[in-house]
């Protein structure tokens, strides 16, 4: 395996909750620390009050630098990538009912972005990328499933034709992670609201921990041999019993799917969210959101 010790790595959309985690991990257990320690970590996000507070929650960590960016900006991000070794790319619009009422928006920043960050890359010399993306991509039935799975063909693609190593990972629902499911059944919760808005007693997903996820692109992104694209394997859970694990008091209204929606996830070709063989029990879910 490589390290990131003495690198410049850049996280694209590096102040949200992935950017978050994957600081915290690389900032834990040194010296034995199994992906090394960059000399600079680059935050490229076009969220001024979201880096406001990383400043002010990493403060005194005297390796992580701040850019004020948008992946769409090509000129900007091709300046930001100077002298990078390692680029993180979790810059996204991933709500699926905004990129449903703003297809073009989804477009720009999910597609014509990822494009922009391969270009950066090869111009820059970069060694290796990794794009994060979703369970949404596979048989995508949303646009923003649809914009995902073509940034994973950008990075694939690239591979033919240049000296950077493209990669990707894909993975499911992230537990805490900001406008998650989850959160807004904990909000619900703290509200005194017990009856939960459920699209369909039969759905399933993929969950995984934000430091999990952390954890999985980081091993990817420093793997020396590694297949192009990583799916990790990631236990299932109803959303019913999600909702339970999270208030065990809850009641359920049944809403219905909506037609960008799909009742089981699927992260690869015969391997989805009701199919699998690894499942959460309440208790194990409830570990997690500790």
């Amino acid at each position: 395996m490589a390290t990131l010790d003495n690198s410049t790595l850049l996280i694209s959309g590096g102040s949200g909750s992935l950017g978050n985690a994957l600081i915290e991990e690389i900032k834990k257990a040194r010296p034995s620390y199994q992906f090394g320690f960059p000399k600079k970590v680059i935050i490229y996000s076009r969220n001024e009050y979201n880096q406001h507070l990383m400043m002010k929650k990493f403060e005194g960590v005297p390796w992580l630098r701040f850019r004020i960016g948008d992946v769409r900006d090509k000129d900007r991000l091709s300046w930001c990538c100077d002298k990078v070794d390692y680029v993180i790319h979790a810059a996204a619009l991933k709500h699926i009912r905004m990129c449903e009422e703003n297809p073009l928006e989804a477009v720009q920043t999910n597609i014509i972005g990822s494009s922009n960050i391969v270009d950066a890359c090869m111009k820059n010399n970069v060694k290796r990328a990794v794009l994060v993306s979703t369970d949404k991509s596979p048989s995508p039935r949303n646009l923003y499933g649809a914009t995902k799975f073509t940034a994973e063909r950008l990075f694939a693609a690239a591979n033919i034709y240049s000296k950077t190593c493209f990669r990707i990972i894909r993975y499911g629902n992230v537990v805490n992670s900001r406008g998650s499911v989850v959160e807004y059944f904990l909000k619900l919760k703290e509200q005194g609201i017990h009856e939960f808005p459920i699209t369909d007693p039969n759905c399933t997903r993929f969950w995984m921990t934000l430091e999990q996820a952390a954890k999985a692109v980081l091993k990817h992104l420093t793997a020396e041999k590694a297949e192009t694209l990583h799916i990790p394997r990631l236990p299932s859970m109803k959303i019913t019993d999600v909702a339970r694990a999270i208030d065990p008091e809850c009641t359920f209204k049944f809403i219905g799917l909506q037609k960008s929606e799909k009742l089981h996830e699927e992260l690869d070709d015969g391997y989805t969210s009701d199919t699998n063989t690894d499942w959460l029990t309440s208790e194990e879910f409830q570990k997690l959101l500790k």
